[in-house]
């Protein structure tokens, strides 16, 4: 997440997006380009994986998939019509319809991360056990602006904690590692397939992984967005990008190594068994309980409505969208498509 005035500034000049408007009696392929979040590697590989395979041919599509510099840039990506699909953090989202109300330009349409992957992560030797308790006192690292330590009131209020428990250590994303493993922190907060990089540095029998789900805060993570006009205009190629994606999804929690082998064609320099391992992080919340219910990509809708509200306390906003203008789930494909054992 970013700053408000950032998300205000970008979204006042908006440029509307027209998609081509009839999807089925197009001969060519409908070009729609997707934004991630943030780099490539193993936590969106079953996106490449659909692009290696022709999955987005096969339904008529032309994607051109771009790397990504946080939730926030790529829903402005999407409001701006520079970008029609994107992954993006449920939370911003509320935070930007909030800020930008009436008619919603950007929704989510598939929700990627049933569960926010966000934990805080403690050394051991310095008192970090699996309570969130033992954070009391502590240094814990977070850049200024980021997800995990915005949403660190709600973890608090569960927890019957403060919100000023602990004293932030503002470190950029790339020290992050650095400085925990250099000892200059206690603690250090993560999108937990993201730490795989400070796994890799430290064993993890000398860490202490505290999950925001844990402590009950029940937070969507990234899900896949869309604007709005593409989604009133040429909603058959949503529709048919989520087939597409999602038939990827299902393939790569049934065997990742394919998919991490096609992400590995975009970056050849990162190591398989690392993204293996990475994935095997991100499945755990791609693939939450709740996804036995209702299959990949769906949400509860009581679940959202929550998250609205508790976004909107914590983040002080004045306006409070409907879940409704938050997640479009009219696109998504067959309920039978979207089953996985989880």
């Amino acid at each position: 997440m970013q700053r408000r005035s950032f998300i205000a500034s970008v979204a006042a000049g908006a440029a509307a997006f027209g998609a081509p408007s009839v999807f089925a009696q197009n001969p060519k392929l409908t070009p729609l380009k997707f934004t991630l979040d943030f780099r490539i590697n193993g936590q969106t590989s079953p996106f490449f994986l659909a692009e290696s395979k022709g999955y987005y041919k096969d339904e008529g599509l032309d994607v051109t998939i771009d790397t990504g510099a946080g939730s926030v840039a790529s829903i402005t990506r999407i409001a701006s019509g520079v970008y029609q699909l994107g992954l993006g953090d449920i939370s911003s989202l509320v935070e930007f319809n909030a800020q930008n109300p009436g008619t919603p330009v950007v929704q989510a349409v598939y929700q990627y991360y049933n569960r926010a992957p966000f934990v805080i992560i403690g050394r051991k030797d310095r008192g970090i056990t699996g309570d969130f308790q033992s954070l009391q006192g502590k240094k814990v690292a977070a850049a200024a602006v980021e997800s995990t330590r915005r949403a660190w009131p709600m973890v608090a209020r569960k927890k019957g904690m403060k919100g000023d428990a602990f004293q932030w250590q503002t470190t950029d994303f790339s020290a992050r590692d650095n400085v925990m493993v250099r000892g200059d922190v206690d603690a250090a907060t993560y999108f937990h397939d993201s730490a795989i990089s400070l796994f890799a540095r430290m064993k993890l029998d000398e860490l202490s992984v505290l999950k925001y789900s844990d402590a009950g805060v029940n937070l969507y993570g990234n899900a896949i967005l869309a604007s709005s006009n593409l989604i009133a205009q040429n909603p058959k190629a949503v529709a048919a990008f989520l087939r597409a994606t999602n038939r990827a999804i299902v393939e790569t929690f049934a065997n990742p190594a394919p998919s991490i082998a096609a992400m590995r064609q975009r970056e050849p320099i990162l190591d398989a068994k690392v993204e293996l391992d990475r994935w095997a992080i991100t499945a755990q919340y791609v693939g939450a309980e709740d996804t036995r219910a209702h299959g990949l990509g769906d949400i509860r809708k009581l679940t959202l409505e929550q998250q609205v509200d508790e976004v909107a306390d914590v983040f002080g906003l004045k306006v409070k969208p409907s879940a409704d203008a938050i997640f479009n789930s009219s696109m998504l494909p067959a309920r039978a498509e979207r089953s996985i054992k989880a």
